[in-house]
């Protein structure tokens, strides 16, 4: 029975009929405006430091960015020397064995990557009922519309509606496919602090970690965008000065007199 069947049912009998939606066609996450939308616009970087507060604190316990290295921050995020700062407080298992041929840890570099939370699938699925928590490296470009649907996920957890039955160790959401989570809500009020003092709430972290995940899948955005403006506004010049140029010769050719006169022989 569709969808449209089961209300016009329900209403005509009169009774609290319960409506199931479609697991393979979810709600279609609302628009948000990002700042990075728009052509002019580069990425909102108070945005991104916060966000990159909120993956090391909450997310970074199970989600993992393996393609994503300390050195994509400098002079993007933070400032080299800060950067600097940030991957000397991981431990980083160096891939060499030392001079007694032992595997050893040192702190981070700039050109390590981002540490995973586990050691291997194994051990995350294990830890996590399972379920393999994706890498958040392009998770934001491999979803369509990344960052709308992640800002509308982590802000849409809620009670099931009736009808649906969440089991134990699962969280309903209306914005992922099938409206079935393993993730617990992982956004709280107040439960990190900012750097820079601005209220920590549900909305803005999500909005945050949303905005620093579209950066860590294309880190590259705002130099490409600028050598795009750059290339566009000399192209519309060259249009213009060829223009100029042509329509000149044109006039000149074309308003040019050409006597013929007879010889006699």
């Amino acid at each position: 029975m569709s969808l449209l069947s089961r209300v016009t049912a329900g209403g005509i009998a009169g009774i609290g009929a319960a409506v199931y939606c479609s697991e393979k066609d979810p709600p279609h996450h609302p628009p948000f405006p990002w700042w990075f939308q728009s052509i002019f616009h580069s990425h909102d970087i108070p945005s991104v430091r916060r966000g990159y507060e909120v993956y090391r604190q909450v997310c970074s316990t199970c989600h993992s960015m393996n393609q994503l290295r300390f050195r994509h921050m400098v002079n993007q995020v933070y400032p080299e020397k800060r950067v600097k700062q940030i991957a000397s407080t991981y431990d980083i298992q160096d891939p060499d064995p030392n001079e007694e041929g032992e595997m050893f840890t040192r702190p981070g570099i700039l050109t390590d990557g981002f540490p995973s939370p586990y050691p291997n699938e194994e051990a995350a699925r294990y830890a996590n009922g399972g379920a393999n928590p994706p890498d958040m490296s392009v998770y934001a470009t491999a979803k369509h519309d990344g960052a709308d649907f992640i800002m509308s996920l982590l802000t849409s957890y809620r009670p099931a509606p009736e009808g649906i039955e969440v089991r134990p160790g699962l969280y309903y959401n209306s914005y992922f496919p099938g409206g079935i989570i393993g993730m617990p809500p992982p956004l709280e009020n107040g439960q990190i602090e900012y750097e820079d003092g601005t209220p920590a709430t549900v909305s803005q972290m999500a909005k945050d970690v949303s905005n620093f995940l579209v950066w860590a899948s294309d880190p590259a955005h705002d130099e490409r965008k600028l050598q795009g403006l750059k290339m566009l506004f000399a192209s519309a010049l060259a249009a213009m000065t060829m223009g100029v140029w042509q329509r000149a010769f044109q006039i000149t050719h074309k308003l040019r007199r050409v006597d013929f006169t007879r010889v006699k022989m």
